[in-house]
């Protein structure tokens, strides 16, 4: 079995950068979502990126921006993915896609239609977040789903020959029985906090199951 991803998201400081820059993750995220509690500042993030230079690839989350917003943020942060987590269409992931070449990672909200969601953006998505629907909120609750639907969106990510990462409600004491289900990646931010800034303790555990699970399959 290969490695899953591991997406460390919500970094807010460059503490927190250093913290999960440190472990085994492939991903590092940044919200660039100014009306949310984990939103940074594009010049911030440069700077941290600049100073601690993170081996993993980083991901910018985004809420229907604009092409002028996301070349705002390439103008501080080298971005290897593009997170789209908002009610964005495939028109506009295909624009964003020409405009900047980079793979985009389109959020799908657990719930009765969330395969057609996904089916929607076949060919056009290069990979998918199921994460927890909760009403008012875009992400970051802490909140799970009902983990035994996971197959079923592992097997449409695995038809369009994508990535599908599974979010919300993800922490050290719950991920052994997500990995069960061996998806292709975990996306986590509250569940590796304490306090609103990143724990070093909880990544470590998380990072430890991963790669537990990972030789057990093997």
């Amino acid at each position: 079995m290969k490695e899953p991803i591991v997406k460390l998201c919500g970094n807010r400081s460059l503490s927190d950068v250093a913290k999960t820059s440190s472990s085994q993750a492939s991903h590092l995220g940044f919200v660039f979502v100014r009306r949310t509690k984990r939103y940074v500042r594009p010049e911030y993030v440069g700077r941290w990126v600049k100073k601690i230079r993170p081996r993993q690839k980083i991901v910018g989350v985004f809420i229907e921006p604009t092409i002028e917003e996301i070349e705002e943020i390439l103008h501080f942060v080298p971005l290897d993915v593009i997170q789209l987590h908002g009610n964005e269409t495939v028109s506009q992931l295909l624009r964003i896609k020409e405009a900047f070449g980079l793979p985009v990672w389109k959020v799908v909200h657990h719930q009765s239609d969330g395969i057609k969601q996904m089916e929607v953006f076949r060919g056009v998505a290069d990979g998918y977040i199921v994460d927890s629907k909760v009403d008012g909120v875009s992400g970051g609750t802490g909140v799970r789903f009902d983990w035994e639907s996971v197959p079923t969106y592992q097997k449409e990510s695995f038809d369009q020959g994508v990535p599908c990462l599974i979010a919300g409600g993800i922490k050290p004491e719950n991920v052994t029985k997500l990995l069960h289900y061996r998806p292709d990646g975990i996306d986590l931010s509250s569940g590796i906090e304490i306090e609103d800034g990143k724990d070093i303790g909880k990544i470590q555990a998380i990072m430890k199951e991963v790669e537990q699970n990972v030789a057990s399959i093997s």
